[in-house]
């Protein structure tokens, strides 16, 4: 099996301040050639260590894409690396440095000394054109192995990737791969490990990983077929069925939607309005909501009520609740969801109050401590949470665990 790495260039990378969702792009096109990417790197400009880099992708990998380190400035210095590591020359080649002068021109600017170093290319490399930037991808047949090298900025690199390399891949594609998400709420990782015990493929051509994110539980499936795409999804529907039928109405997206997408959905075919009253969530479900397209139909409005002042005006939460029970209870979630329900003359009401932290907490009401409720016609109901995490993380929690009441609740009614 062809091994693929992926070689981020970019001191910037190894900071918290830019993300590389250059190699994402990357990956996504090399996983429909069914090839998946082996290994992973970022390194910062330090030509030393590009050197290093690329001499141990070069032993670990047969097809290498590296990405940055290109343009005109000092510390651009893949090419000067590459030339290093691989033992070729740097020839300037005119026609490239005829392209950049002319595109300053068209600009009506001088082409600055710096850029002359883009027209530097490794002898025996063929060049690939930019249309979008002056800094030309190099193709590099090395000891059997393919190297190729592109611009960083993602506007270059796509329509480069797109036009000059990935027909030229096909002679390493191992099949067509096919990837579904199935999207679970209400329950930890563990417990969808014990659902799934049994389910794990011993089929190598199938692979299932489970991903833990912040108020839900992903369930990547993937499947490898030489005989096309079709043959690919119909390899993975016995495995995806079977977990469907173990995981329940705890899965609540097998398409890639998002909570809320799922949620306007539902409400849309049940034809219900719905309306919010929040407090330590600060308005996050409201925003969460009125992200999705159409999402007008059903969604009346929303209310931050975070003092109790707010919630006894606002919501009619009684001051004897407030008193008696505090506004971080149930009986102050279930009074807020009626509240806001019928203020707004809505089908649904739903509600959060809490402690987000990092203070506020108590040996009774530690922070992470959540009391969601949601009321409608006939009833209300409220869940008491304990979240853990940091102030945003509990209240993105909050606003998940929120949801999915309402999700569980829309799926009772026939729509």
């Amino acid at each position: 099996m062809k091994r693929v790495e992926i070689l981020a260039v970019g001191s910037e990378l190894l900071t918290p301040f830019f993300l590389d969702t250059n190699s994402l792009f990357l990956a996504g096109r090399l996983n429909s050639l069914g090839l998946e990417v082996s290994f992973k790197t970022v390194v910062g400009d330090d030509e030393d260590d590009l050197v290093l880099r690329l001499e141990e992708a070069s032993r670990l990998a047969d097809l290498i894409l590296v990405i940055g380190g290109l343009g005109p400035t000092a510390d651009d210095r893949t090419r000067e690396a590459a030339s290093r590591a691989f033992g070729r020359k740097l020839i300037s080649v005119p026609e490239i440095l005829r392209r950049i002068e002319d595109r300053f021109k068209r600009r009506g600017l001088p082409m600055p000394a710096s850029n002359r170093k883009q027209g530097d290319v490794l002898e025996g490399a063929e060049v690939l054109t930019n249309e979008f930037g002056t800094a030309p991808g190099q193709w590099l047949e090395w000891n059997g192995k393919s190297i190729i090298f592109f611009p960083g900025p993602p506007h270059e690199l796509e329509p480069m990737f797109d036009v000059h390399v990935l027909p030229r891949l096909e002679p390493f594609r191992r099949g067509y791969l096919f990837h579904k998400t199935l999207k679970i709420s209400g329950l930890t990782e563990s417990a969808v490990e014990d659902l799934m015990a049994g389910l794990y493929p011993v089929d190598p051509a199938l692979e299932v990983t489970t991903l833990a994110k912040p108020g839900q539980i992903e369930i990547h499936l993937r499947s490898l077929s030489s005989a096309g795409r079709q043959e690919a999804e119909s390899l993975l529907r016995p495995l995806e069925t079977a977990l469907l039928a173990r995981l329940g109405e705890n899965v609540f997206s097998v398409g890639g939607e998002s909570l809320e997408e799922v949620v306007g959905s539902l409400l849309r075919s049940r034809k219900a309005t719905l309306a919010c009253a929040e407090s330590c969530t600060g308005g996050l479900i409201s925003h969460r909501l009125t992200n999705v397209p159409g999402i007008s139909e059903s969604f009346i409005g929303g209310m931050t009520a975070y003092s109790n002042r707010a919630k006894e005006e606002w919501l009619a939460v009684p001051c004897e609740v407030l008193v008696e029970s505090g506004a971080v209870s149930a009986r102050a979630a279930e009074s807020m969801a009626a509240g806001i329900r019928l203020a707004a003359g809505a089908d649904f009401g739903l509600a959060v109050t809490g402690i987000a932290g990092p203070s506020g907490g108590t040996p009774d009401k530690p922070v992470g401590l959540v009391y969601t409720a949601l009321a409608w016609e006939n009833g209300v109901e409220a869940v008491k949470n304990q979240f853990l995490g940091n102030r945003d993380q509990v209240k993105f929690q909050s606003s998940q665990k929120a949801l999915d009441m309402l999700r569980r609740r829309l799926l009772k009614i026939r729509p």
